[in-house]
């Protein structure tokens, strides 16, 4: 173990990381008050789907066919989603974690014969965000300042399938930013820290987000541990004292109140 971190190799990562919470905060307090928990995991399994499909077919990874590709699943399955949300509204948790298990099976399917298929499975749930470049980042920047515009501009005035169509795009990117584990957690964890806050709930949910992804990228560094994993376990840290936080200040003015 080594205390000397260099910053420069992890900047593409922060970078990565910050771009994620900026979408995937105000994403998260979303899902998590419409109930429809998994509904992340789910669109980001089946974006994973759509680029093994394409990383199967020979196509090279980063191109504008793999993404057009994995866009177009992400995209399918929102809409099927969409449908069933407003025809089997009762048992739409239910059949999100359906979409997701039946995406999964279908994943491990596609590369049980790949040679490399358990290292390409586990690069899609952990990611690989250490390896994130600046080139890679770009085209990102760009989509999710699209989304942001679009989700804070027509803030009211989207309906269900203009937020499904948003969240796809957004899940389809982040995915191979930082896989699947990271996109779930970025998008619960700091939600949930903050469920109770009656004032500044966005901005308490990005500094549960960005704290949470330095405190991981540090301790990644410093410990020669996997930066996803790390990552996904300071989130929790972060989320769960945020939410003390916020439970010690709502006692107290309780108590002044009374």
């Amino acid at each position: 173990m080594t205390l000397s971190v260099d910053i420069t190799l992890l900047l593409p990562a922060l970078l990565a990381g910050l771009l994620v919470s900026f979408t995937h905060v105000p994403f998260g307090q979303r899902v998590l008050q419409r109930g429809i928990i998994f509904l992340d995991l789910a669109v980001a399994q089946v974006a994973g789907l759509g680029l093994i499909v394409a990383y199967g077919a020979g196509l090279q990874p980063g191109g504008w066919l793999v993404q057009l590709i994995a866009m177009t699943a992400a995209v399918m399955g929102v809409l099927l989603l969409n449908y069933t949300e407003h025809r089997w509204p009762q048992i739409q948790e239910a059949l999100i974690g359906s979409l997701f298990v039946i995406a999964s099976s279908l994943s491990i399917l596609l590369l049980a014969t790949n040679p490399h298929g358990g290292e390409a499975l586990k690069e899609l749930l952990v990611g690989q965000i250490l390896w994130v470049s600046y080139q890679q980042l770009v085209p990102v920047m760009i989509l999710y300042g699209v989304v942001l515009s679009l989700w804070f501009g027509l803030r009211g005035r989207l309906n269900s399938l203009h937020f499904y169509l948003l969240f796809a795009l957004t899940i389809t990117a982040s995915v191979q930013l930082v896989g699947v584990y990271l996109v779930f957690a970025s998008l619960i964890l700091p939600a949930l820290a903050v469920r109770q806050a009656t004032t500044f709930k966005l901005a308490y949910g990005y500094l549960v987000a960005i704290s949470g992804y330095i405190l991981g990228l540090l301790l990644a560094a410093i410990l020669d541990l996997p930066a996803g994993a790390m990552i996904v376990c300071s989130l929790a840290v972060c989320a769960i004292f945020m939410a003390w936080l916020i439970n010690m200040e709502q006692k107290r003015i309780s108590k002044r109140v009374y």
